[in-house]
């Protein structure tokens, strides 16, 4: 089980939404870089970013934080958020990000998906409100389930699939382990958790399963309810 502590990307700053709401964001700092060296620190391999304006706009907008946190960080990083096209791609990886998760473009182009993870480290991000995938930073909601969009992806070559499940997602009410299991089954890729996880109760849950790969981390971290440096020891 690999923990993914994340860090979403709003103005620059490090902030937690509940629900996808951009008007629900706290701010827990202003200097995204301190916090990636902190979970450097504390023993993580791997740190989720998400830009949100970028999610919004359909482009990347929080460049220099994310340049920033690369510059001063050796841990992995993977990143979301408005990345849709090939030139985007290849303009991150230069940044140094590790691993490129694209959401709202494998709803609308899963083929375009199927190409780019033939060349580059691809994740596919599958957001869901009531089982159907949410795009656009999660401001609409298509007609396709999000099982059958992760079904698109099976032996398509991406590395991971990240599951989210938006209506318990920065609520702290728990991860939504059926719904995880559902993605991981349907696509048969290496499967990550995410949205509501609250303690490790959660985390201990999706090992429980030995089909979930991965768990993000947010306000669980952030609000005091999860030490994650006992974490990464138990798991080391």
């Amino acid at each position: 089980m690999t923990l993914y502590p994340a860090i979403d990307l709003k103005d620059g700053q490090a902030v937690r939404l509940t629900k996808g709401l951009m008007d629900s964001a706290k701010i827990y700092s202003k200097e995204p870089h301190e916090l990636v060296k902190k979970f450097e620190e504390m023993g993580a391999e791997w740190v989720h970013l998400v830009d949100l304006n970028g999610a919004f706009a359909g482009e990347p907008k929080n460049l220099d934080a994310i340049i920033k946190i690369r510059a001063n960080c050796n841990v992995k990083l993977e990143l979301g958020g408005g990345i849709r096209d090939e030139k985007t791609i290849q303009k991150m990886l230069e940044i140094g990000i590790d691993r490129i998760i694209l959401g709202s473009i494998a709803v609308k182009d899963p083929q375009f998906v199927r190409d780019m993870a033939a060349k580059y480290p691809i994740a596919v991000g599958i957001d869901a409100i009531d089982g159907y995938v949410a795009v656009e930073g999660w401001g609409e909601v298509s007609e396709m389930k999000a099982t059958d969009l992760a079904k698109e992806f099976a032996n398509a070559g991406v590395e991971a699939i990240i599951c989210t499940d938006v209506g318990k997602d920065g609520t702290l009410s728990g991860v939504n382990v059926d719904f995880t299991l559902d993605i991981a089954r349907a696509s048969g890729v290496s499967t990550i958790a995410s949205g509501g996880v609250k303690d490790a109760s959660d985390i201990e849950a999706l090992i429980a399963t030995k089909e979930v790969d991965g768990v993000i981390i947010g306000k669980a971290y952030y609000e005091g309810r999860l030490d994650l440096s006992k974490m990464f020891k138990l798991l080391d």
